[in-house]
């Protein structure tokens, strides 16, 4: 899939699904993907360190519905007009988006 210069591929896709989180990441690595997840796992920094990854947007919501997660999503991708996810791990919530990590 292609939107808005953003090249993204789902796990199904890329025939990942119930693959170890480790293997999910060092298939992001490989390929140089930025990781969107519901899997609070990727936000343990000691694991996964965003410097050594493309980065990780890690979606802490209260309801997974889709259009719930897609509405959160969309208000985050906003942010990468200003901020930068290379390299960083973002935690989107409802009302804000923490980041942690080396600017890229």
């Amino acid at each position: 899939m292609h939107a808005a210069d953003h090249d993204a591929a789902t796990v199904n896709q890329q025939a990942l699904s119930g693959q170890a989180d480790l293997r999910i990441a060092e298939v992001c690595l490989a390929e140089g993907r930025v990781l969107v997840t519901l899997d609070l796992d990727f936000s343990d920094v000691r694991i996964y360190p965003p410097d050594r990854y493309p980065g990780f947007m890690v979606l802490r919501v209260l309801r997974q519905d889709k259009p719930h997660v897609m509405d959160v999503f969309r208000q985050a991708i906003a942010l990468l007009q200003t901020e930068t996810v290379e390299h960083r791990l973002w935690i989107v919530e409802e009302t804000r988006v923490r980041i942690r990590g080396e600017e890229g």
